[in-house]
């Protein structure tokens, strides 16, 4: 099994890998590239993304800043829409479903460390490169979720379909489809009906 597939399958496995190294550094050339770029500049943005992010639907739309560890494992739906600052940890799969939006500075973060400090700390191979003990979780964002501003969502979590995750969350357990949820750590605070209708809410109009 190599290093990547020990990862892929949230398995302690070597960060210094040379496979995974040259992964990272692809993507992270990819993601400063993208952030160099201006809203007006669509096609230039799309052949960055094609690379960065190939397993993507139609009408994806990042605002940037953008900081993604792979890319190559994050798979996004149709209709995504990603404010400002916007950083995914992928050393597992991250699977976002169709007309999501994440509002700014928010984080989804695979990789997990050891709670000791003896099995987290840095370690050196004889020949002097640095690794740790790390391993990952997948994120999965269901269909019609609104991720607001500054959420983090930490790996192993499912965010149900046409879930809102209120901002300034920490989602560290799975949330319920159709679900208003906030909090650090996030809590369920009631299910979303269709009392929540925006023809309802007569005060906006």
């Amino acid at each position: 099994m190599t290093e990547k597939e020990k990862m892929l399958s949230s398995r302690i496995y070597d960060t210094s890998d040379k496979e995974l190294a040259s992964l990272r550094t692809t993507a992270h050339r990819l993601c400063q590239l993208y952030n160099n770029t201006f809203e007006d500049e669509a096609e230039k943005r799309e052949k960055i993304l094609d690379q960065l992010l190939p397993d993507r639907g139609e009408n994806v739309f990042f605002q940037g800043p953008i900081y993604f560890d792979y890319g190559m494992f994050t798979h996004i739906g149709k209709c995504f829409y990603a404010n400002f600052n916007l950083t995914i940890l992928d050393c597992c799969d991250v699977t976002i479903g169709d007309n999501v939006l994440i509002g700014p500075n928010c984080s989804l973060v695979t990789p997990v460390h050891p709670l000791r400090y003896q099995d987290r700390n840095i370690r050196f191979k004889p020949d002097g490169t640095p690794f740790d003990y790390e391993f990952a979780k997948p994120i999965t964002i269901g269909d019609n979720c609104w991720i607001a501003t500054n959420v983090t969502i930490i790996g192993g979590v499912t965010v149900g379909c046409g879930s809102v995750i209120g901002a300034g969350s920490v989602v560290t357990k799975d949330i319920p489809p159709h679900s208003l949820a906030a909090g650090n750590p996030c809590r369920i605070i009631r299910e979303i009906t269709e009392h929540d209708a925006i023809e309802l809410q007569t005060e906006l109009f």
